[in-house]
C-alpha cells in the first residue's frame, strides 16, 4: 500500500489465459500453495499483521477445565481464593490451551465481484483467497468454516477440522461463482452483505478469526454495525478485492459502460478520469479508516496478480 488512500494498482497480467470461473480442481490444487504464511500473532516483521494489528490476532488461548484441590508443587498463582475460602480448603483453577482458533470466511460471490478488466474476475479472486485461508488452517489443525453468499442467498459451513469441511467449502464456491454471468443481474445486491455479516455474528460469538472478503459494494451504516460487533469479540480481517480498472480508467480510449440495461460513454476528459479516481481512493481511505478504528488491518487483492504471491507479499516470509 503506498498511502492510506490508494492501492497499488497492478497492470501486469499474470498468465496468458482469462480464467472466468474457477473449477474445483483449481481450487483443491491451492492446497500446495497454502505455506509460509500465517494469522497467528507471531508475524515477519514486514507483515501486514505485524506492530499493533498483531495484539489483536490472539492465537490459541486457555481455557479453564476444573477446578480442584490444591496438591503440592502447584503454582500458588492459580489459588482460587473465593473456592478456597467457600470449601475452607485450597483449591486451584486448572486451564489447558484451546486446541484451535476457529476460522470463519465470509466469501462474496455477489454479481458485484463478477467484473475483471485482464486476467480474472473478484469474484474468482475472492474464492481463490478463500481456498488458500481454509487448506492454510486445516493443516495448523485448526477448524475452519464459511458463510458463501449471492445475491438471493448464503450457504453456512460449519467450522471443522478437516480435508471434507474445506472441500466443501471450495465445492459450494464453484456452484455459486458458476451461476454468474454478464447477463444475470439482481435488484438487490448490497443487502446481502449485512445478511452474510449478521449470520457471521451468530456464529463467530467470540475468539474466532473471522475473515470478510468481499469488494465491500454496499457498505453502509448496518455494516459498520455489524463489523464492529464482530470485531468486539473476535480477530477479524478484511479482504478487500479489487479491480484495477474500477480505480482507475486508461488515459486514453474510448470505453462503454453498461449495468447490463442502459449503456453510455465514459468521457475521455482528463477531468473525468481524475474524478474518477478522485471518488475510489476517497471511498477506499474512508473504509480503511473506519477498520482501523475497530483494530481491522485492510488486506487488499487485486484481479491482475496471482492470489498466493499477495498473500505471501503481506503476511509470509519473503
Amino acid at each position: 500500500m503506498s498511502n492510506s488512500s490508494s492501492l497499488p494498482l497492478k497492470s501486469n497480467v499474470y498468465n496468458s489465459s482469462v480464467r472466468v470461473h474457477p473449477t474445483l480442481e483449481e481450487l483443491v490444487r491451492l492446497q500446495f500453495e497454502a505455506r509460509d504464511f500465517t494469522f497467528l500473532p507471531r508475524q515477519p516483521v514486514h507483515s501486514l499483521l505485524s506492530g499493533r494489528h498483531a495484539s489483536r490476532l490472539r492465537g490459541r488461548g486457555l481455557t479453564f477445565e476444573e477446578l480442584r484441590q490444591y496438591r503440592p508443587g502447584d503454582d500458588i498463582r492459580s489459588i482460587d481464593w473465593r473456592a478456597t475460602a467457600r470449601l475452607r480448603s485450597a483449591h486451584v483453577r486448572v486451564y489447558s490451551e484451546e486446541r484451535d482458533r476457529p476460522v470463519l470466511l465470509v466469501v462474496d460471490q455477489r454479481t458485484t465481484m463478477f467484473f475483471g478488466s485482464a486476467q480474472t474476475t473478484k469474484a474468482t479472486v475472492a474464492a481463490e483467497v478463500a481456498a488458500l485461508a481454509a487448506w492454510r488452517t486445516v493443516d495448523r489443525g485448526d477448524r475452519v468454516g464459511a458463510i458463501v453468499f449471492d445475491d438471493e442467498k448464503s450457504i453456512q459451513i460449519k467450522p471443522q477440522r478437516s480435508r471434507s469441511a474445506v472441500l466443501q467449502i471450495c465445492h459450494e464456491m464453484v456452484r455459486m461463482n458458476e451461476r454468474l454471468t454478464a447477463e444475470r443481474r439482481s435488484d438487490r445486491p448490497d443487502g446481502q452483505l449485512n445478511n452474510a455479516l449478521q449470520r457471521a455474528v451468530s456464529v463467530a460469538k467470540h475468539d474466532h478469526l473471522v475473515i470478510l472478503i468481499t469488494d465491500y459494494n454496499g457498505d453502509d451504516e448496518r455494516t459498520r454495525e455489524l463489523t464492529t460487533r464482530l470485531a468486539a469479540h473476535n480477530d477479524v480481517l478484511a479482504v478487500l478485492v479489487y479491480d484495477p480498472l474500477g480505480a482507475q480508467l486508461p488515459a486514453s480510449g474510448k470505453m462503454e459502460a453498461t449495468d447490463g440495461r442502459r449503456q453510455v460513454s465514459i468521457p475521455e476528459t482528463a477531468r473525468f478520469q481524475e474524478q474518477f479516481a478522485e471518488e475510489f481512493r476517497g471511498r477506499i481511505a474512508l473504509l480503511r479508516d473506519r477498520l482501523r478504528a475497530i483494530r481491522i488491518p485492510v488486506l487488499p487483492l487485486c484481479t491482475h496478480e496471482p492470489v498466493p504471491e499477495q498473500v505471501m507479499a503481506a503476511l509470509g516470509r519473503r
